[in-house]
């Protein structure tokens, strides 16, 4: 929320003892739980003209050495006149026109800062410059120098006649439950609030004086019906003719300027103005678009088509509810204009809208359109039901006085069932017990009227109080301490010297240990961590994928509208991003969850482990070349993360839509893992042009099968291993997972571990041949191992490799 210091002091009470400046007020305003994230000095001009002075032209000759120059003599009110030499071919003797001096720093309509020095033009001293009104920031035009009116006085000031302003802006960073201060008069009545409880004084916000309001004539009645209550449950308006679009008044452009805002008419200008003001939102209605001059706020059927003012056509959902009027729609309640029906430079009446539109159906439908409007924000909020009245006659005695015209009708307001204000009880016990402190009843009190609570009943140890119509959020005896606490102030709240609590049991230790654990180990690997959005693009999702998504209702961005069903799409994001930056070697590594529709009102979500590889892993040195990683150093990777979970699986070469070059390792029933190449068609959907490597770790099925395994522990061998080295010549074909299970299938208990170390092929092996050498490694814990028992080994190995595998022993 923008909130202009200038504006809100319109606001605040002329008594206060000291009036705040900008630092103290961000501040306070902090204190109160609204808190300045920004604090931002605001110039209607930038460098507001310092240093500008006026200047009258005394003489005025050609330059002696360039054709299109000219030497003046300035008037600047100092002792003697300025030589300025000149290229502007409307300047004359005579003239009032703006002087920079040297020193001076003038600030062009585009482009940098520039600061005027004295210097030699084509051998002419020059002591200044004359302005362009561009050449300041006056304007865009650069046809001469700006001319001001003759009765100015030479050597005045610039800044004395033109008055730019300056401001300060917060950028406050409301929470949700705080739309009682998206708008000044808001903002206002919070800081009267801390200062009558700091002051124990009684202040007041100083509410905008208006003309008086009062009825011109009837000459253009219009009937209001609603039938959809619940959406809209008051509507007021009223009917205003004659009127005359022109410019809005300067000091109200300043202040909408001020907060971003661009200008663009009275009419248009005082309904933001007001928004901002009071925080109602208003719409105004060419009054001659309206057919019958009557207005129906309904729902229309689905499929409706309708052109809104940005000259879109849009197809309306049934909820969408809209402003009709008696043969068809003219607005889509709360969010946005129709096309047909907006204030145009020839509008010469016009009916202005002030309704309360239910935050959530406004929320849907700004959504589902993608119209995030201030209107639409501020209605999703929850509006002050009781300020539609108010905000209009404001807006409407603003309009007659700025844009003409006459009130040509009564106020119209449809308001069929009266909203009641809640009751809540407040125990201070209760209040004590939630704030740590023991407020006394009459500072409660006080704070509570200065916030616009109603005092229904005081008793001896609670308070029976009904909220303001601008507080919808406070339902709860626990939203009423929060207010007395932020007004009172939260650093006020004594710190304890003993604090008792609870010991917390930990449900979860096994499961986190194993997450440091093995982050730990890909940490020490070089992997770094990444954590990415769990909301992602439904674009990069196949159809399957998409049949048991979970998709958004109120999504933030047509591009995150599910939640995602895999991790391998938001990982890619970030490599493509760090790509993009000339960021090589990238290893990551995250932590996160999948989510998926199991049936109608039912969801699961999975944890996962992912890895991705890509590019090489560090900058060639002297030493030799650097290997990328590939398919076979990130299957590496996986088996010895499933070593320091103490899982076990039998891998697999699998078919996967995704990857290219694809493995999954099972665990009985249980799928731990699978990993492969990326496919080329997926990495170009995010710009992506080398090889990517990806793993996906099943987490929950893996800390699963962690928790069901025993531990056991051995004694530390003290016999010596023994290694043995043999090489196969296969089939080019064969690959050397089918070569350990045959070894497996042996059941040799001495047998630690096989380990592959070379691949060679050569024609010389035969066509289609290739050799693996193969390191054998054995062990008895009992005892040393003699010879005649490790031949008797290898000879099993030798002899089943021959059967099973037909190779052919290298001798």
């Amino acid at each position: 929320m923008t909130i202009s210091y200038n504006w809100l002091c319109d606001y605040l009470p002329d008594n206060l003892t000291v009036k705040p400046n900008p630092e103290l007020l961000s501040r306070i305003l902090t204190s109160v739980g609204l808190e300045v994230e920004t604090l931002t000095p605001y110039e209607s001009v930038k460098g507001l003209y310092k240093g500008l002075v006026i200047g009258e032209v005394l003489s005025c000759e050609p330059h002696p050495d360039a054709d299109k120059l000219k030497v003046t003599r300035v008037n600047t009110g100092r002792p003697g006149p300025l030589q300025i030499v000149c290229g502007a071919p409307n300047v004359a003797v005579g003239q009032k026109v703006i002087v920079a001096t040297a020193g001076t720093t003038i600030y062009p309509e585009t482009g940098q800062p520039l600061t005027i020095k004295a210097a030699r033009i084509r051998g002419v001293e020059s002591q200044g410059m004359l302005c362009a009104e561009d050449e300041i920031g006056l304007g865009r035009s650069h046809a001469g120098i700006f001319v001001l009116p003759g009765n100015l006085k030479p050597g005045s000031l610039l800044a004395d006649f033109l008055k730019p302003s300056s401001d300060h802006v917060y950028e406050i960073g409301l929470t949700p439950n705080h739309m009682d201060a998206m708008n000044h008069v808001g903002v206002a009545r919070e800081i009267c609030a801390f200062f009558s409880n700091q002051e124990k004084k009684d202040f007041k916000v100083k509410m905008p004086v208006s003309p008086h309001f009062s009825t011109d004539n009837q000459s253009l009645p219009v009937t209001v019906k609603i039938e959809n209550r619940k959406s809209c449950a008051r509507y007021s308006g009223i009917s205003i003719a004659g009127i005359q679009i022109r410019d809005s008044p300067a000091w109200m452009q300043e202040k909408l300027r001020a907060i971003g805002i661009r200008p663009i008419n009275n009419v248009v200008d005082i309904t933001n103005f007001v928004l901002h003001e009071m925080g109602q939102p208003l719409h105004a209605y060419d009054a001659s678009a309206i057919k019958g001059y009557k207005i129906i706020v309904k729902n229309l059927a689905a499929g409706t088509t309708f052109i809104t003012l940005d000259g879109r056509e849009r197809k309306l959902d049934a909820d969408d509810l809209m402003i009709c009027d008696s043969e068809s729609p003219l607005c889509i309640a709360g969010v946005f204009g129709g096309a047909g029906s907006g204030i145009t430079n020839s509008s010469k009446s016009l009916f202005l809208e002030s309704a309360w539109f239910d935050p959530s159906s406004i929320r849907k439908t700004s959504f589902r359109h993608g119209l995030r409007t201030d209107a639409a924000v501020h209605f999703e909020k929850g509006m002050d039901i009781s300020g539609t009245v108010p905000a209009l006659k404001r807006a409407a005695a603003l309009i007659r006085e700025y844009a003409g015209g006459e009130i040509a009708s009564d106020i119209i307001d449809v308001y069929p069932e009266t909203f009641p204000k809640d009751q809540i009880l407040l125990k201070y016990h209760y209040l004590k017990k939630l704030s740590g402190k023991n407020y006394h009843s009459v500072t409660v009190k006080n704070i509570l009227l200065s916030l616009g609570f109603d005092i229904l009943r005081e008793g001896l140890d609670d308070l029976l109080v009904a909220p303001p119509y601008h507080k919808p959020d406070i339902q709860l005896p626990a939203d009423i301490v929060e207010e007395i606490m932020r007004i009172d102030g939260y650093d006020n709240i004594e710190i304890p010297s003993a604090i008792t609590i609870s010991p917390s049991v930990e449900t979860e230790r096994d499961a986190e240990a194993m997450r440091e654990k093995i982050a730990g180990f890909l940490s020490g690997t070089g992997f770094n961590e990444m954590l990415t959005n769990s909301i992602s693009n439904s674009a990069y999702y196949n159809s399957g994928e998409l049949e048991t998504a979970v998709k958004m209702i109120n999504n933030l961005s047509t591009e995150l509208n599910i939640m995602r069903p895999s991790l391998l799409e938001t990982g890619l994001e970030s490599i493509s991003w760090n790509l993009n930056r000339k960021i090589s070697g990238i290893r990551f590594f995250e932590f996160g969850k999948t989510y998926k529709v199991q049936q109608v009102g039912r969801y699961q979500e999975q944890n996962h482990c992912c890895l991705f590889l890509t590019g090489e892993p560090q900058p060639q040195n002297w030493k030799g070349k650097t290997q990328a990683p590939d398919f076979f150093y990130l299957k590496g990777i996986c088996e010895r993360i499933l070593e320091l979970v103490g899982v076990r699986g039998t891998p697999a070469y699998i078919a996967h839509p995704k990857l290219s070059v694809a493995m999954e390792v099972v665990h009985g029933k249980y799928s731990l893992l699978y990993l492969g190449q990326v496919n080329n068609s997926l990495l170009g959907q995010f710009g992506i042009r080398q090889p990517v490597y990806y793993a996906d770790l099943n987490w929950d099925n893996l800390l699963m099968l962690a928790s069901q395994r025993s531990l056991e522990f051995t004694e530390l061998p003290r016999q010596i291993p023994v290694n043995r080295d043999l090489a196969l010549i296969v089939e080019k074909s064969l690959p050397f997972e089918s070569v350990e299970r045959v070894l497996q299938k042996i059941g040799l208990e001495k047998l630690q571990q096989v380990q592959l170390f070379d691949i060679f092929e050569s024609e010389k092996l035969g066509k289609d041949k290739k050799s693996f050498a193969i390191s054998f490694t054995f062990l008895d814990p009992e005892k040393t191992l003699t010879d005649n028992e490790i031949d008797g080994m290898m000879n099993r190995i030798m002899k089943t490799a021959e059967s099973e595998l037909k190779a052919e022993i290298r001798k």
